[in-house]
């Protein structure tokens, strides 16, 4: 099963999402600054939906530059990571809306945990594809910051009873944690290349 139709697919839906998204913010009320002013922590909120969704991305494209074949359980756990990627426009306006209220906290963080879970649902379908010897397998290794990510999401969702400023805090140290760029997928494509070259 060729693989371009699922990066093709999935490009489309990530870009459909990010679209939605910034459709969703409102313009602020009258021409002053302090009207934007009053827009910033929806700004803010997009801007981490935003960073979120552009790590997904990133990671996927050069997950799947590495990864030689896909099947029909490959398949559906992508579906399955692009349903709760297509709610974090939701998660985002509910947030901003409650003015970071627990439940809606609570709701974005369980969004983000459950975007963690299915991009290894999707990992681990595409070793089970590709083979535990492949060079897809090799270069995912023991994948320690996608395991922290996890535990950080689980973590906010139980801050956000405490403290929701806090919990979001936790969000934007993910985020800035998944900022420097993962090498492990890039360098088994520099390994493949340079082994084509020879």
């Amino acid at each position: 099963m060729h693989k371009g139709r699922l990066e093709a697919f999935s490009d489309a839906v990530i870009a459909i999402i990010m679209t939605v998204m910034v459709l969703e913010l409102k313009a602020p009320k009258g021409t002053s600054l302090e009207g934007l002013e009053a827009a910033i922590p929806d700004l803010s909120l997009y801007l981490l939906s935003f960073v979120f969704l552009a790590i997904y991305w990133n990671n996927h494209h050069h997950m799947l530059q590495v990864a030689k074949h896909v099947n029909g359980a490959v398949l559906w756990a992508n579906m399955h990571l692009l349903f709760w990627l297509s709610l974090i426009p939701f998660g985002t306006n509910w947030m901003g809306d409650s003015h970071l209220a627990h439940w809606p906290v609570a709701f974005y963080g369980f969004l983000l945990l459950m975007c963690g879970a299915s991009y290894w649902i999707l990992q681990f379908a595409l070793v089970a594809a590709n083979g535990r010897d492949s060079d897809f397998a090799r270069a995912l290794g023991s994948d320690f910051k996608g395991k922290a990510s996890v535990g950080f999401y689980a973590v906010a969702i139980g801050l956000s009873w405490v403290n929701p400023v806090l919990s979001s805090l936790v969000f934007v140290l993910v985020a800035c944690m998944w900022l420097v760029p993962d090498k492990r997928m890039e360098r088994a494509l520099n390994v493949h290349e340079n082994n084509h070259r020879r």
